[in-house]
């Protein structure tokens, strides 16, 4: 069975949760042959990867998202037929959207985009928009913005698609118009496994953003809306990390017979026997933090709380373990923040292999302001750590426990709370007995439901499934 992968920001250009899960799914099934289409903003990132591909990934395809229109040839205006007019129109008015006429148009026909955005059948549609929805903006703002909204989609839409017997998206939106484009074109299987509910994370990161203002939010949120919604109905599978992620995607629209429930999960063997403490280490209570230095991590939160800390518990150490190449800008400003700050004892190390540096730490600590199902709190439990984490997506469960009796794990803190956070570290800090159970909890939680073994198994099931489902050979 040929399996296309499609995700969006991540593998194998970025290390971090999701491009680790990817990678260790691709490794699982050596005998399946993989191809990765992998949507990036620009062609500055081609073949920049910062992993090391396994031998059955036989192909890397690449849409970006922030490029230029290639097909410019000849000055003659592109002039939609009734029927491409019709399609077009319900994709901008967001009625009934004809999904398979629009993709054979941006399919079947070399379409210019700069003629289309600039061309006569594209205003009429907006203005006609315009009038019914937001005659309340300044028209020329707003038919400037629709089509920025527009440009990433329609070049999605003319991605030449990797043949593949089964295409398994790692998200909704660009990902999952593409998976459904290939559906419909080639008949194709169509598996979505989000790690994090695409359309709540772009609306928040839309309401906090500050170079879209007003109304305009949301639209572009709306278009976020679409494409999962699509992506929802033309899925044969949808998984999620855990139960409240189902029944979100549940109530933005995804059939309920189609959703199931696959948790991620560690190798508790490769944090077996890891090195712990170190001279270094003598006297300090180390926080470690594993995470991409951006600011969905909210890394300066930690590192505000964490000054606060230090002055009432003077043995903690802050360790920020990993990459500070993706957001260089917000990276620099932690950097100053510490600096300003005058906080001794943070350490920000680069990228790493936990297994150097877990065994040394206290408790780990996670202040993102959106997360799934993070590996970081797993694989600290699998090493017998703590954790102190915000309450966002499924860390209150692992940290709490779902439907277990294991016990607490470590602490839930509220997003951007400066006081809890530094509290947090306090208290662990300063109780001993309470850590070393709380590590213990974790531990005994992941070998129960969160080991990858769980994992694979799961996939195994629904990747057979597909094969069995098309008449292809099954071999492992």
């Amino acid at each position: 069975m040929r399996v296309c992968i499609v995700v969006e920001g991540c593998y194998p250009y970025v290390t971090g949760g999701v491009s680790s899960w990817v990678h260790g799914l691709i490794q699982s099934f050596p005998k399946l042959e993989f191809v990765i289409l992998s949507i990036i903003s620009s062609r500055s990132m081609s073949g920049k990867f910062t992993y090391q591909l396994p031998e059955n990934v036989t192909e890397v395809h690449e849409l970006y998202l922030e490029d230029v229109d290639w097909n410019r040839k000849g000055r003659k205006k592109l002039k939609l037929n009734k029927t491409e007019y019709q399609a077009f129109r319900s994709l901008v008015h967001n009625r009934n959207v004809e999904w398979e006429a629009v993709f054979r148009l941006f399919q079947e026909k070399p379409v210019s985009l700069d003629k289309l955005l600039m061309g006569e059948d594209f205003l009429k549609i907006v203005r006609e928009y315009y009038d019914q929805n937001y005659s309340q903006l300044v028209f020329s703002d707003f038919l400037w913005t629709v089509r920025s909204v527009y440009l990433p989609l329609l070049f999605t839409l003319k991605m030449k698609l990797p043949k593949a017997d089964l295409y398994h998206c790692l998200a909704t939106g660009y990902a999952g118009v593409l998976g459904s484009m290939a559906k419909e074109l080639y008949g194709s299987r169509f598996l979505i496994s989000e790690h994090g509910i695409y359309t709540r994370e772009r609306e928040e990161e839309l309401l906090r953003a500050d170079w879209v203002q007003g109304v305009y939010k949301n639209i572009w949120i709306d278009q976020f809306k679409k494409m999962s919604k699509l992506a929802y109905e033309k899925a044969d599978l949808v998984t999620s990390l855990y139960e409240y992620a189902r029944e979100l995607q549940v109530d933005l629209g995804c059939p309920v017979e189609k959703t199931m429930v696959t948790p991620n999960g560690v190798a508790l063997e490769r944090l077996k026997d890891i090195p712990g403490k170190t001279e270094e280490d003598e006297g300090k209570i180390n926080v470690g933090a594993v995470l991409r230095v951006t600011p969905i991590k909210d890394v300066k939160t930690m590192i505000q709380a964490f000054s606060f800390a230090k002055e009432r518990e003077p043995r903690l150490k802050l360790w920020i373990m990993g990459p500070r190449d993706e957001d260089e800008g917000y990276a620099r400003e932690c950097l100053e923040q510490v600096e300003a700050l005058g906080v001794t004892d943070v350490v920000f190390t680069g990228r790493i292999d936990i297994r150097d540096y877990l065994g040394r730490m206290d408790m780990t600590i996670l202040t993102s302001i959106s997360e799934g199902q993070p590996l970081t709190i797993l694989e600290g439990f699998a090493a017998h750590k703590p954790a102190i984490a915000t309450d966002v997506g499924n860390c209150r469960g692992l940290i709490y426990g779902e439907n277990d009796d294991f016990g607490d794990a470590g602490i839930v803190v509220h997003i951007m709370n400066v006081e809890e956070i530094a509290q947090a570290m306090v208290d662990l800090a300063r109780n001993e007995p309470m850590r070393l159970q709380m590590g213990e909890n974790g531990y005994q939680r992941v070998v129960s439901g969160y080991q990858i073994g769980h994992m694979r198994s799961k996939y195994r099931k629904i990747y057979q499934d597909f094969s069995d489902s098309m008449g292809l050979r099954w071999d492992e």
